[in-house]
């Protein structure tokens, strides 16, 4: 089993599209995360659009009267954040969001939201795809260290042969997307909404003609 599974995440790995799927994981996750993070952190509820009277409603103004729990779970959601946008910590910071998202994804179904399972459920897959894409580094905890195999480790961050051109786009499209997110929240003012989207729209076109640049060259 654990020669299949060094293979299979080699095989994985290996993959130009599921390499570019990691990074973009990684970046969607984080977005997701930060924005609301900064709005615990900084005491305030995370939406007022609530009834108290609803147990959604009263169950978030239960956890926002907390007031250091509230801030605890904010804390706890930027590191895992800012974790993945370090190449150096996207482990890290993908253990760390996964008993986050799990238990947000719960709460979801306990208290039966609408909708709001589908896209908490698919950032819990993206998330259980970055832990198997770090497998070579989780792996000791399910084989005894004895018995592992020695595996050809890929970069933490973007591979070298990735062109300048897409690397930009992808830090761009970041920024615009978390400036986008964070307008949503009041965290930013109304007039910066228009530079991040067309930062944003630069940045999809760089990445774009980045996989269109790497699709001629490799049919070349």
């Amino acid at each position: 089993m654990e020669a299949l599974l060094d293979h299979l995440h080699f095989r994985v790995r290996a993959h130009p599209a599921l390499q570019r799927l990691a990074v973009v994981s990684r970046i969607l996750l984080a977005v997701g995360f930060i924005p609301p993070a900064l709005v615990k952190i900084q005491g305030h509820r995370f939406t007022t659009a609530v009834d108290l009277t609803d147990p959604i409603g009263a169950f978030f103004e239960a956890m926002y009267q907390t007031g250091a729990y509230w801030r605890f779970i904010g804390w706890a959601q930027l590191l895992a954040g800012v974790c993945l946008l370090v190449p150096r910590l996207t482990t890290l910071g993908a253990v760390l969001f996964f008993p986050i998202i799990l238990n947000i994804f719960v709460i979801t179904i306990a208290l039966h939201f609408t909708g709001t399972p589908l896209l908490v459920g698919m950032m819990l897959l993206a998330d259980a795809y970055l832990l198997f894409w770090d497998y070579d580094r989780l792996k000791a905890v399910a084989w005894a260290p004895a018995g592992t195999a020695a595996t050809e480790r890929m970069p933490a961050g973007m591979p070298a042969h990735w062109s300048h051109l897409e690397r930009t786009g992808y830090a761009l499209g970041t920024a615009a997307a978390l400036g986008a997110f964070l307008w949503t929240r009041g965290l930013i003012p109304p007039r910066l909404l228009v530079p991040f989207l067309v930062l944003g729209l630069l940045a999809a076109g760089m990445v774009v003609a980045a996989w269109a640049r790497a699709l001629r060259s490799s049919a070349a």
